[in-house]
């Protein structure tokens, strides 16, 4: 097809930091934008700033963006006459996209066709093999067997990769290293595919050992053009969920950049692509690269491409999906400098990196770098979707200062009330791997210890300003008389990040306070406050906290990690045993029962599986912490459940538990 397809109101079928990003390019175009939302996000920041918005529904949040006739019918009623899907699973989805053709939609991507061959991982690969693309060896046939799959795996050798055939983003996908775990881990990858995309198919193929992810955007319109716009570096994962990703890759250099173009336009031509999409491949340290998959949508770290490029590839996708002619040929097509993006996620990275929800109390993007977001101070994160909250990108002349550029930005960003990984990544781009260019997919296996550990120093510093805050507090609640000086030392009881500290401050004058903890002396001057940022003297050094105070809680931002503070002055003795331990499996956090594997009278050992949970597009395994039998099952498959709910009841075996 090669005629014009204009339309003039777009529907932008997600939402969060997504949608608001196509709006704003779709409104500097001049086309209208509607929103679509859940019964959950019907104040949130991308219906608000739409020009027209409707209701998807319904009892399940997540389940509501993919509700593809709602979607449709909401185009109707809204006059909207094409939809981008965003960058989520419906972009994917060679359903929705018939669907939108079917109603007369321009659909902003690929053809159903284009998607439904390269949605299947196993037929994605065998075109590849055609197209000439390097292709990693392993199993892809129709026979799904266990038995079948097991004697492939035995073929292949260890280590090997089961990954969803009709999936992405990590989801479906284990790594297997010895042969005796192949069947628990084929059983995992299956039931969290199905769980993800309604099937439970998977491929087999060698694991690449310690490479680098290194994916190729391209661009293609019906006129027959296609290019390539450079590479992206995206090895800095966990789980298989990238975190950093930057352009140009520290590994790629001009003649395998030409390489690995060439490779990704000849599997763009081979099967008639439309519009933007990324082929991704896995790179060795000899510059072997071989074909993973192709994700036929534009990529959540599509704005380092855009830094080093100058172009705008949401612009790009309108154009060609109005039946333009691609912008600028290949040649045309110029880098500058480098760039680097990191993932703010809702998750506590010292705790299994367990997904977080909650009340976002203070928020404030750094300056001089940019954030795509939709978060405001006293917004809700939700438990219902991706733990990706925002994206911080900084470009700059060398690889090294978009490093340090972003590393400082990290460092000044505020979001408090929900924890999030902003020390963590900081951690990531400060250590001497990353920094050196050297990192690969292992990167954060190999080093996860010292990624998440706390700095001593900080720490103690961070104590002894957290009794400042609690001594603020405290005496603003009391109407203390803050110009009576000297004063007695006061007596503070509180955790800091949920470890207890007891400490003494004593109140020397109306702005100078002396800190006592475990026999440390500290001296705190107060220069300054606005009621969310103090800018203070900690032990003889001029330095400024973020903070936001809720009750007796007071989370604050020091030196680019976030510490959270709890008064328990004045608090009850807290009941002994009331914690973990006491056979009651609670909830890690607000989510969807995905599997229960106990009935009541199940006999069960510690870290036994009892519970599967899904929270932001994860799965999380609830296990048993002592020896007895289930007493109570009080969930099933499909229920939602809040933080700290109890699931499973269990009576203590009296031998030992």
């Amino acid at each position: 097809m090669s005629g014009m397809t204009p339309f003039s109101t777009l529907l932008v079928a997600n939402r969060g930091e997504i949608a608001l990003r196509v709006m704003r390019t779709a409104r500097r175009l001049g086309y209208r934008t509607v929103a679509v939302y859940s019964e959950a996000d019907a104040d949130a920041a991308h219906v608000m700033a739409a020009d027209r918005a409707a209701c998807i529904g319904g009892p399940l949040p997540a389940q509501s963006y993919l509700d593809i006739e709602a979607i449709i019918d909401s185009a109707r009623r809204t006059g909207a006459d094409a939809i981008h899907p965003g960058y989520g699973f419906l972009a994917e989805n060679a359903g929705f996209a018939e669907a939108c053709r079917a109603a007369g939609l321009v659909f902003v991507g690929p053809s159903p066709e284009a998607i439904l061959a390269m949605g299947d991982k196993a037929g994605a690969k065998r075109l590849m093999e055609e197209a000439g693309v390097p292709c990693i060896p392993g199993y892809q046939g129709e026979d799904q067997s266990a038995g079948r799959l097991a004697e492939e795996a035995g073929k292949i050798g260890f280590p090997l990769m089961i990954k969803a055939a009709a999936g992405g983003g990590g989801r479906g996908m284990r790594l297997c290293e010895r042969q005796e775990d192949f069947a628990s881990l084929l059983r995992a990858a299956r039931s969290e595919a199905l769980n993800a995309f309604g099937d439970d198919t998977v491929i087999l193929e060698r694991a690449v050992a310690e490479p680098r992810h290194v994916e190729i955007q391209v661009f293609a319109d019906r006129h027959g053009h296609v290019v390539h716009l450079g590479e992206r570096d995206c090895s800095v994962q966990r789980r298989h969920q990238k975190l950093i990703e930057e352009a140009p890759s520290p590994a790629v250099d001009p003649a395998l950049r030409a390489r690995m173009g060439e490779a990704a336009v000849a599997a763009a031509r081979a099967i008639g692509y439309e519009g933007a999409g990324t082929l991704e491949f896995l790179l060795d340290p000899d510059g072997r690269f071989w074909f993973m998959e192709m994700n036929t949508r534009l990529q959540v770290e599509h704005p380092v491409t855009e830094a080093i490029t100058g172009l705008d590839l949401v612009e790009w996708q309108l154009r060609v999906a109005a039946g333009e002619a691609l912008p600028l040929a290949q040649d045309e097509i110029a880098f500058a400098g480098h760039a680097i993006e990191v993932r703010l996620c809702a998750e506590d990275a010292r705790h299994g990196f367990m997904p977080q929800s909650g009340t976002m109390r203070g928020w404030r993007p750094a300056e001089g770098i940019r954030t795509d977001h939709a978060l405001r101070p006293g917004g809700a994160i939700p438990p219902y979707y991706d733990s990706m909250i925002a994206k911080l990108v900084a470009h700059g002349a060398t690889r090294e200062e978009a490093r340090r550029r972003l590393l400082l930005a990290l460092e000044e960003m505020t979001a408090l009330g929900v924890v999030t990984n902003q020390e963590f990544l900081g951690r990531c781009l400060a250590h001497p791997v990353f920094a050196a260019g050297e990192a690969t997919t292992a990167f954060i296996g190999r080093n996860e210890a010292a990624l998440t550990a706390r700095n001593s120093e900080a720490q103690a510093r961070a104590t002894a300003l957290a009794a400042w805050f609690i001594h603020r507090a405290g005496a603003a609640n009391h109407g203390a008389a803050a110009t009576l000086a000297p004063a007695l030392p006061v007596a503070l009881s509180f955790t800091l990040d949920g470890e207890p500290v007891a400490a003494r401050v004593a109140q020397l004058s109306p702005h100078d306070f002396a800190v006592v903890i475990d026999g440390d002396d500290h001296r705190l001057a107060a220069v300054g406050s606005d009621g969310e940022g103090v800018r203070f003297v900690l032990d003889g050094v001029m330095e400024s906290a973020a903070f936001a105070q809720d009750g007796a809680t007071v989370d604050f931002r020091y030196r680019g990690a976030v510490w959270s503070a709890r008064d328990l002055t004045r608090a009850p003795a807290a009941r002994v045993g009331a914690a973990g331990g006491d056979g009651k499996v609670r909830a890690a956090m607000s989510g969807r029962v995905v599997a229960v594997e106990v009935a009541a009278g199940t006999a069960v050992t510690p870290g036994q599986p009892l519970v599967t949970l899904e929270a932001m597009k994860m799965e999380h395994v609830h296990a048993a912490d002592i020896a007895g039998l289930v007493a109570a099952v009080t969930v099933a498959p499909g229920d939602q459940v809040a933080a700290g709910q109890v699931l499973i009841e269990i009576a203590p075996d009296s031998a030992g538990g």
